[in-house]
């Protein structure tokens, strides 16, 4: 993961360097539990597709070696959903925001329980 090997080791170096504390470190990512993952990644295909011609956006997807934001979207069942978001702030991830893209009333709710549930 370009967090864990790249990005938080980077930039906490660069800090401790220059005598400053660790960094806080802020992902956002597209979210949504939905037990219809394929339509889901068609949905953040469609919706994130920009993202992927950003060059900032384009080398850190290179770098994780996929073709697109969907690859990367956290999508799943709620406790799929918790434990990447648990897997972020296990390699240093501090700070998170969910991009929540969920196409019914029940996919958002449940991604927005989900969610709920990681701030207990």
């Amino acid at each position: 993961m370009t967090l864990a090997a790249h990005t938080i080791p980077t930039i906490t170096k660069a800090a401790e360097e220059f005598g400053r504390p660790a960094p806080r470190v802020i992902a956002a990512l597209p979210v949504c539990v939905t037990d219809d993952r394929g339509s889901a990644v068609a949905r953040a295909t469609e919706t994130f597709a920009a993202y992927g011609g950003l060059p900032s956006y384009r080398a850190m997807l290179d770098r994780e070696g996929v073709a697109g934001p969907a690859d990367i979207a956290i999508i799943g069942s709620t406790g799929e959903v918790q434990d990447r978001i648990g897997e972020l702030a296990r390699i240093g991830v501090t700070d998170f925001a969910a991009v929540e893209f969920g196409a019914t009333p029940e996919e958002v709710a449940d991604t927005r329980a989900a969610l709920k549930g990681l701030l207990t």
